[in-house]
């Protein structure tokens, strides 16, 4: 993968503050926030009592404070949630999206890339960042986040720095990339987003980041009973996966998907997203979609619109 440069500047970013911050948000988050050192982040969901997904976020600890990073708009969802189970404790919330633009940079050669830039960074483990640049690069900070399949890096920068941090990325041999094949790039590397591929009907379970953002073992929080339940059971009835089509037009999100071609195939799965695949084959998309999950198996073909389709 060349070393593309995507502006996300759009994503939520809020800093939570207080003595009680990493209690209180360890208590309404499916991953163990006590453990975090300043440098460390983890990838975590909200969850309701039910177990029922209400926000994709990733955490950052640092020195005074832990952020949270998820989709645009999320913080109108987020924060009243977490506000209503505040009575005593010291935690304050604020919205910083407005503050600090994010750009994405994602390649092999991206370490290399950022340290010619005055960045070491290529140690950090996944979620781990620095809380500041460099005088070449302005940024708030630097986070490992590896959601593409390569090393990919979160900056957040102040707002009135974006343009000359992006200029100095694409001087350094970054690629701008748009909106489009950022989507081909998350699809292809299984990476979703709420509101698009995850809502307050997906159990945590369902959405394929169990490993990556629930913890069985961190204790009490809202929505851990019926998620350790599912643990117990070994399976959900369903599993976001990933699909190659064997040919386009595009599905749109929604489109059923079958067992095998109608009029005898009975609906197996719904699609979530689709794109056009940037990196590999044109012609064939790729998508994301919740499959039953006897079907969710590397290699199981289905059929999406009297096509064939494969998941991988």
């Amino acid at each position: 993968m060349p070393e593309f440069l995507f502006d996300v500047s759009n994503r939520t970013q809020i800093e939570v503050t207080g003595r009680d911050r990493v209690k209180f948000l360890h208590s309404f988050c499916t991953n163990d926030i006590k453990k975090l050192q300043p440098g460390q982040g983890c990838e975590a969901f909200v969850t309701n009592v039910n177990g029922k997904v209400l926000g994709h976020i990733f955490v950052f600890a640092e020195r005074d404070s832990l952020w949270l990073e998820s989709v645009a708009g999320s913080a109108a969802t987020l924060l009243p949630h977490l506000d209503r189970y505040l009575i005593t404790e010291d935690v304050r919330f604020a919205d910083r999206s407005a503050e600090f633009a994010e750009l994405l940079l994602v390649g092999s050669q991206s370490p290399e890339l950022l340290e010619r830039l005055g960045l070491i960074v290529a140690a950090l483990p996944r979620y781990g960042h620095l809380a500041d640049g460099t005088a070449t690069l302005p940024l708030r900070s630097i986070r490992r986040v590896d959601w593409l399949d390569s090393p990919t890096w979160l900056l957040s920068i102040p707002t009135d720095r974006r343009d000359e941090v992006q200029r100095t990325l694409t001087q350094a041999g970054a690629q701008p990339a748009t909106e489009e094949e950022f989507h081909s790039s998350r699809i292809a590397a299984g990476f979703p987003l709420y509101g698009i591929d995850i809502s307050e009907e997906n159990l945590a379970q369902e959405v394929g980041r169990t490993a990556l953002a629930i913890s069985f073992t961190k204790g009490c929080y809202l929505g851990q009973e019926p998620i350790a339940r599912i643990d117990a059971m070994g399976h959900v009835n369903r599993q976001l996966c990933r699909l190659e089509l064997s040919s386009g037009p595009l599905p749109t999100s929604g489109t059923p998907i079958l067992d095998k071609p109608a009029p005898d195939g009975k609906q197996i799965g719904t699609m979530t997203s689709c794109a056009w695949n940037r990196l590999g084959d044109a012609d064939k998309p790729l998508a994301l979609a919740y499959l039953r999950s006897v079907f969710a198996k590397i290699g199981t073909q289905v059929i999406v619109e009297s096509r064939e389709a494969n998941v991988f």
